[in-house]
């Protein structure tokens, strides 16, 4: 199958080719099907890149399975987290998510240490500039520590 496609604003076309061996599934069928696939693909990526499934040393089969299975179960409540996040910081990624985790950790660690705890006012104000640390995307100002 190949489908054109046309950028609106430059009405440049452009081709993809989709391959299927099975002759009789529909088009929206194929297409839906590559839609899973790179998903699956995205997965493994994340998976990897962000939560260390290509990091674990294990080597017997258990270990190997439960190591895969936290990978990938990290990944779901990811994703889940990171649409939540997205409400209130729209455009944000996976390293948005992780800096912004870190930093709300290490606010409440200190906060601890403290002899005597700050007015509220402040430990938001605090909690809004740490949680911004490494992010890639500029947080929103609505930061509220929970």
């Amino acid at each position: 199958m190949i489908l054109v496609k046309t950028n609106l604003k430059t009405n440049a076309p452009s081709h993809v080719i989709l391959f299927s061996s099975d002759l009789t599934l529909s088009d929206d069928k194929i297409i839906d099907y590559y839609k899973l696939r790179f998903q699956i693909e995205f997965n493994f990526r994340d998976a990897k890149q962000f939560w260390g499934l290509e990091d674990f040393m294990n080597r017997g089969q258990t270990a190997v399975t439960n190591a895969a299975n936290l990978s990938f179960f990290i990944v779901n409540l990811s994703h889940d987290l990171l649409a939540q996040f997205r409400e209130n910081n729209p455009g944000s990624g996976i390293v948005d998510l992780q800096a912004y985790c870190r930093g709300f950790r290490y606010v409440r660690e200190m906060l601890k240490m403290l002899p005597q705890q700050p007015e509220p006012i402040f430990n938001a104000q605090i909690f809004a500039k740490l949680t911004s640390v490494g992010r890639i995307h500029n947080a929103s100002t609505a930061v509220e520590p929970s």
